[in-house]
């Protein structure tokens, strides 16, 4: 990546999800939400869409921004699109939590709220899948990895599409006696297309050019990868089309989901066995803390498959849905975050320091920046809390639930400031911190 052109607003991006995340976090370590209210109720939704929306799809959109033209080769399409897509995602989301507020009783306001912010929050989205789009749309044919990239950029058109509609019926918009049935049945292929396409489906492609290059291993077993894309889209085709008919002719989604179910455990079976790969043909042979940590959110994505295997041979998945929602954005998505964001910003953050000088004066390495057993212990706490919440989840243990989470908050605010240092550069040794010609990077904007 030397000499390849920084996005100048990624690390804003990367800051804005962590705001959000925490303060989803601390709503949940305060009772607000499930599982002290309804999974389905407004107060759930407002923490369902600062995570899913404020904390893991902004922090995806700013790494795609940046490591989408790493995997095609080509320069983003239009950066100038990045600043207005975080202001929209960010003011959209903003209006649209005021609305579920309103919708649950908590202050007086006008029903239109739900719409405009899901209306805002299509714009945005809408620009970052046309800026996405055409940076991938200008290198085709697509190598493995961008192919994951562009079925996540479709199921987030899926994902959007319905949310707006939610937002009709539930401001009293749209009226009918179809939509109340379109609320409830359309609620599957909502969450299939955002937590399983956009979300984890997007993370599959991006993981597998972030781990083979941190590890410096070699490209993966082709034959896999085109195994776990091609099964992954076949679930994700079968989970939203087979849904969107199911839902259209009244037939109920069990089938299409049980079908889309079966093509997933494949999926994420070659994914992981093509993830092994990596890691024993690495020539790295010591791990860094970031990609060790991104093995231990796959363990959970693991686990999570699990789970969701047995809750549904033991018919008690509705019941217990919260804990594995939980443990896929939590164990698996914010956790793989949380590691690679660990060696993002402070390899961005080296880039841009020390590239332009590279070759002419010392410069410290990438690992210079962090302090890795400092760091392990924050880790070490968010995953623990992570898998305990979501024990207690299983447990009907309200109280453990919050007390875990709030051990996971502690392990966000450490691995907060452990980004904050980077940036500023905090853990370097001072012969080296600042060479002649280089300069000190922003905090929140990178000079591109």
């Amino acid at each position: 990546m030397i000499g390849t052109s920084l996005c100048k607003w990624a690390i804003s991006y990367f800051a804005v999800a962590i705001v959000w995340l925490l303060l989803a976090e601390a709503l949940i370590v305060i009772g607000f939400g499930f599982p002290n209210q309804d999974i389905g109720g407004p107060d759930t939704l407002v923490v369902v869409h600062m995570v899913s929306i404020g904390w893991l799809s902004t922090v995806l959109c700013g790494a795609l921004f940046q490591f989408v033209p790493v995997l095609v080769a080509r320069p983003l399409y239009a950066e100038r699109w990045t600043l207005p897509a975080l202001a929209l995602l960010t003011l959209g989301l903003t209006v649209l939590l005021a609305g579920f507020l309103v919708l649950g009783g908590h202050f007086n306001g006008p029903p239109w709220l739900l719409p405009l912010g899901a209306g805002l929050l299509i714009a945005g989205f809408a620009l970052v899948v046309a800026n996405l789009g055409m940076t991938l749309w200008s290198a085709r044919p697509l190598p493995g990895p961008a192919r994951f990239v562009a079925g996540g950029l479709a199921c987030i058109c899926v994902t959007a599409t319905f949310g707006g509609l939610f937002s009709l019926v539930l401001s009293g918009t749209a009226t009918g006696a179809q939509w109340p049935d379109l609320l409830v049945s359309g609620i599957p292929i909502h969450a299939i297309a955002g937590l399983g396409g956009w979300l984890t489906f997007t993370a599959m492609g991006v993981s597998y050019r972030l781990l083979a290059m941190f590890m410096l291993a070699p490209d993966g077993d082709a034959r896999l990868g085109r195994l776990a894309w091609l099964a992954g889209i076949a679930a994700l085709a079968v989970g939203l089309v087979g849904g969107v008919l199911a839902l259209w002719r009244m037939t109920g989604l069990n089938l299409a989901l049980l079908l889309a179910g079966a093509a997933a455990l494949l999926s994420l079976a070659a994914y992981g066995r093509d993830v092994l790969s990596l890691h024993r043909t690495r020539k790295r042979r010591a791990l860094e803390l970031n990609t060790g940590m991104s093995l231990v959110a796959l363990a959970s994505l693991a686990a999570a498959a699990m789970l969701g295997a047995t809750l549904l041979a033991t018919g008690a998945f509705s019941s217990h849905v919260g804990a594995l929602v939980f443990l896929v954005a939590f164990g698996w998505l914010t956790g793989l975050v949380l590691a690679n964001l660990y060696k993002i910003v402070p390899f961005l953050t080296w880039l841009e320091t020390y590239g332009p000088v590279m070759g002419r004066v010392p410069t410290p390495r990438v690992q210079d920046l962090v302090a890795e057993r400092r760091a392990l212990k924050w880790f070490v706490l968010f995953f623990a809390g992570s898998w305990t919440a979501t024990l207690m989840l299983l447990f009907d243990a309200a109280l453990g639930f919050r007390i875990a989470v709030a051990v996971v908050t502690l392990a966000t605010l450490g691995l907060s400031e452990e980004f904050i240092r980077a940036r500023r550069l905090a853990d370097v040794a001072e012969p080296l911190r600042l060479p002649t010609g280089a300069a000190m990077p922003h905090l929140l904007v990178s000079r591109n």
